[in-house]
């Protein structure tokens, strides 16, 4: 017999805190997990999925968290990736912003003739290869949930929600896994570094800071954190009017966009607000949600979920990983220019391919950590793979399920 716990709010919020010291932790014992660039939250996230799995197979216990503070802090994270992104930025990032899109699209279609292929030889029923394809991978949880029922009608399913989950869910484990060892490998092998200068990374902090940078303060922290609350409020009004030209764009996009406009507007109509842009205050802020987010992500993955659905699922996601490190290392590092920031956004391709959108900033910030800042990884991807990428994906979606 299964007893189901609901853990409430704050606890899941502090048990998340004690999950990335986990992970943390483990990080500086194990030194290769450094070495691959393998994010702290990542880390012990895995850890506590690995343990409620064991509170549900040996005592019957089936944990489940309260993630609306998960949910927020991903509204704070891309808010202050958009109040980084500066016009100047977002100019020079034409080009590679086109070519990603371009890649990615390309990609959405290799993914699906893997997923239709792999359906087809393993005998899974018409109608499952979309959820072992770019609706669980490319999509994620959320287009999983969304197309699930769709699916269902349509060709007289009843699991595809619990495969698509269950793609989902490793498929972040996976571009967890392998984001930050692509980086390192494709760093090592050119001989690449980050921009010189010191320039401060858009998502936490560098261990020291450079002679004459911003300080942190309460104040600076206080301010940070107006800014962020006024532009998701911002945002949240309008949401009615986003929806309204038929576009459906997660919340966190909608911040991202509106946090983008205030950041090159609003300084110029008042050049003397004290602005938080490229701050220490705001690169804290960002990795502090990122972190616990990711923390909250993994460690409520429900891996029993996954042992149930049979071997088949192992063996498309092999392929589906093999592909897209392949396409990562062979033509998406090179179509980006062989160059630093080509080898942080072949490590954000994880996300896009494999995993989630924060996966995959998680591990850019990794890489950017260590190697050094690039500014332009974090507009171009974000909007490659929470907006653009997300119409296309319908359109896949649509034509399979026909």
């Amino acid at each position: 017999m299964t007893t189901s716990i609901l853990v409430p709010g704050l606890l899941t919020f502090t048990i998340a805190i004690v999950v990335f010291f986990a992970g943390s932790g483990l990080n500086r014992l194990v030194p290769q997990l450094q070495r691959w660039n393998i994010p702290e939250a990542v880390t012990g996230g895995l850890i506590a999925a690995l343990a409620t799995l064991a509170a549900y197979r040996l005592f019957g216990i089936e944990l489940s968290f309260t993630l609306a503070a998960r949910d927020m802090l991903l509204l704070y994270f891309f808010t202050g990736i958009g109040l980084n992104a500066k016009l100047a930025d977002l100019v020079a990032g034409g080009r590679p912003l086109v070519v990603l899109l371009a890649l990615t699209l390309v990609y959405l279609v290799i993914q699906n003739i893997i997923a239709v292929g792999g359906a087809g030889l393993l005998g899974l029923p018409e109608g499952i290869a979309p959820f072992v394809g770019s609706a669980s991978l490319i999509g994620g949880h959320g287009t999983t949930i969304a197309w699930a029922p769709v699916i269902n009608a349509r060709f007289g399913l009843t699991n595809t929600l619990e495969i698509g989950i269950a793609t989902a869910t490793l498929g972040l484990v996976v571009a967890s896994l392998v984001g930050g060892p692509i980086a390192s490998l494709l760093i090592r092998r050119h001989g690449l570094s980050g921009p010189a200068g010191g320039e401060t990374p858009m998502v936490g902090l560098p261990a020291e800071a450079p002679p004459g940078q911003d300080e942190i303060s309460h104040v600076s922290l206080l301010r940070t954190i107006l800014v962020i609350n006024v532009v998701i409020l911002v945002a949240y009004a309008l949401e009615d009017v986003v929806e309204a030209t038929g576009i459906k764009l997660p919340m966190f996009v909608v911040c991202l966009l509106v946090a983008i406009v205030a950041t090159n507007l609003v300084p110029r109509l008042a050049p003397r607000l004290v602005w938080p842009s490229r701050s220490r205050a705001l690169a804290l802020i960002s990795d502090l949600a990122l972190n616990v987010f990711l923390a909250m992500s993994l460690m409520s993955m429900q891996l029993w979920t996954i042992g149930e659905l049979g071997p088949a699922l192992v063996v498309i996601l092999s392929a589906q990983t093999i592909a897209a490190v392949a396409y990562i290392i062979f033509v998406v590092f090179p179509m980006m220019g062989r160059d630093y920031l080509a080898a942080v956004i072949s490590s954000g391709f994880t996300g896009i391919s494999l995993g989630a959108t924060p996966t995959a900033i998680a591990n850019m910030t990794a890489v950017t950590k260590l190697h050094g800042a690039a500014a332009r990884a974090f507009i171009i991807l974000p909007l490659v793979s929470a907006f653009f990428i997300d119409i296309a994906n319908a359109f896949a979606i649509g034509f399979m399920a026909r």
